[in-house]
């Protein structure tokens, strides 16, 4: 019985550790773990390294505002970052002039007017001046929803060689232990069989039917 018990609680420890990223992926969120301290502090929506966020996806730029904490990829940089929104702008989409080499204002053709598409000035928290670039929407994954103290720390082990070995080991051996201990017993009660009997051997049951 304590065997089981074993195997039933690894069991769901592991089966939890991959039960609550997907049940945040088939609402439409994501959970993401913090690495850094870039968000710590005492303003709403702050977290520390080791907590994890629950993020959200955008579809407009209608859905941010100033205050919100977003997800996004930094132009030039291909890693997840998550800061709060300081300010919002229009800016014109820039193209390199073919002649001169210089970045300059997209015009519309149709109307003559500077092409413009929305960007986030960013900072963090812990951080004393905004981030150096404007962020585009198009580089912007998501709102943060929810903050979960500690659950990175856990979900990152989880995620781990060492965590998964450390859950998966235990009701392994467990079910192997019991495996040997079936064998064992089962060679115990097994009755031992008939012994031969020699030719000229004669049987006390048979000299009482004489």
């Amino acid at each position: 019985m304590t065997l089981w018990t074993v195997v039933a609680m690894f069991a769901l420890t592991y089966a939890t550790s991959l039960a609550v990223p997907l049940w945040f992926q088939v609402h439409g969120q994501r959970l993401l773990i913090v690495t850094s301290g870039s968000m710590s502090g005492t303003g709403a929506g702050g977290f520390d390294a080791g907590d994890a966020v629950v993020m959200r996806q955008i579809t407009d730029a209608s859905q941010l505002k100033v205050g919100q904490v977003v997800s996004f990829v930094p132009p030039g940089s291909d890693h997840l970052v998550t800061h709060r929104i300081v300010s919002l702008h229009q800016l014109p989409v820039m193209q390199q002039d073919p002649t001169t080499g210089r970045m300059i204002d997209t015009v519309d053709p149709a109307t003559g007017k500077t092409l413009k598409k929305p960007y986030i000035i960013t900072q963090g928290d812990a951080n004393s001046a905004p981030d150096p670039d404007a962020t585009p929407l198009t580089r912007v994954r998501g709102v943060v929803l929810h903050v979960y103290h500690e659950w990175g720390w856990v979900l990152q082990w989880a995620r781990s060689a060492d965590g998964r070995l450390v859950m998966l080991a235990p009701p392994l051996l467990a079910l192997i232990a019991m495996e040997v201990l079936s064998l064992v017993d089962a060679r115990r009660i097994r009755p031992e069989p008939p012994r031969e009997r020699h030719p000229n051997e004669v049987a006390v049951d048979d000299l009482l039917l004489d």
